[in-house]
């Protein structure tokens, strides 16, 4: 074990929360930094993660507390005030509970394609420190995920961690039952610990981010009456965008035969048929394109296609909202 390392607080604990799907591996990397910090670093450590039934593709969090060693950790309620937020998908940074209670001298680490500056970034602390990565890009040149960029990016964002103490226990996590994998994390972690960008007057708010729970303290004042769904689930308003993983199918109409093999495949009818012609039996019905809102990238489509009219491409910011084709024209603004 190295030498216990000091926290830049000593009246609380240093806690972080990583933001992300299902797939994207969070919950390891979580449960790989605070086993280096408590191992390695002689610092109490706790790590939890918060997620759903279907954990590919739905959101999850991932909880790290560190204290001093000899300062119990007591509590393992969800990190409400995090010093450093990791977010592993972008999407994700269009809800604002995705950075809620950052600290005004916390840091954000969000995955992003070089120039990528989405708008909610404004609402951040004027102090806080915010870096870009492109892991989702990194990890898929390197067969790696990820958590292994995002852990090299958090080794260089956090004073007190050493980098090749998080390296050795990223290896470690994989090294005996996949070495060829620790071999494709290793790469993708270095590039993660040099390959981000540090962003500067990005953040225009004053102190502390507020609090947002993701639930209501309901009492037994304030309860709705039994039987009564608050949140009606609703279809075509639906969005799976936030479910894809770096890629999604895009359609070449010159290749396209219109045999509907990729619409009896579709889990999520997220594709577009037109029919041509104005009689009641129309002359034709023609795939015109995908719903991007709906799409949550499971390539099942690639796979049927039997000419190759839908390849898998990597999802650049704005790609989607370029090619996409509206199900429902009448609910778009």
């Amino acid at each position: 074990m190295a030498d216990t390392v000091s926290l830049p607080h000593t009246d609380r604990f240093f806690e972080l929360r990583f933001e992300s799907i299902g797939g994207l591996g969070a919950h390891v990397g979580g449960q790989i930094v605070a086993k280096a910090a408590v191992l390695r670093m002689g610092l109490n450590g706790a790590h939890f993660s918060s997620y759903g039934s279907e954990k590919k593709g739905s959101p999850i969090k991932s909880f790290i507390r560190l204290g001093a060693a000899d300062k119990p950790i007591r509590t393992s309620a969800p990190v409400e005030s995090p010093d450093v937020v990791t977010v592993f998908h972008r999407a994700l940074l269009g809800n604002p509970a995705t950075v809620a209670g950052l600290r005004a001298d916390g840091t954000l680490i969000f995955t992003g394609a070089p120039g990528e500056l989405p708008d909610s970034l404004a609402e951040l602390p004027r102090t806080a420190k915010i870096i870009r990565i492109d892991a989702q890009r990194i990890a898929a040149e390197e067969n790696s995920r990820p958590n292994a960029v995002l852990i090299g990016t958090l080794a260089e964002a956090v004073p007190f961690f050493a980098a090749d103490i998080l390296l050795e226990a990223l290896n470690e996590q994989f090294g005996r039952k996949r070495p060829e994998a620790a071999a494709n994390n290793k790469v993708a972690f270095e590039r993660g610990n040099t390959e981000f960008e540090i962003l500067t007057d990005i953040g225009r708010a004053e102190g502390d981010m507020p609090v947002i729970r993701p639930d209501p303290l309901w009492g037994y004042r304030t309860a709705p009456a039994g039987g009564i769904i608050l949140n009606a689930g609703s279809t075509a308003w639906n969005d799976l965008s936030i479910s894809r993983t770096g890629w999604l199918p895009v359609l070449d109409m010159d290749k396209c035969i219109h045999c509907g093999s990729c619409d009896m495949v579709c889990p999520d009818l997220c594709l577009v048929w037109t029919a041509e012609g104005n009689s009641a039996t129309p002359a034709a019905t023609k795939l015109s394109g995908i719903d991007y809102r709906y799409c949550k990238g499971c390539m099942r489509c690639i796979e049927t296609c039997p000419t190759g009219a839908m390849t898998r491409e990597t999802e650049t910011p704005g790609l989607a909202a370029r090619l996409n084709k509206p199900l429902f024209p009448q609910l778009v603004d």
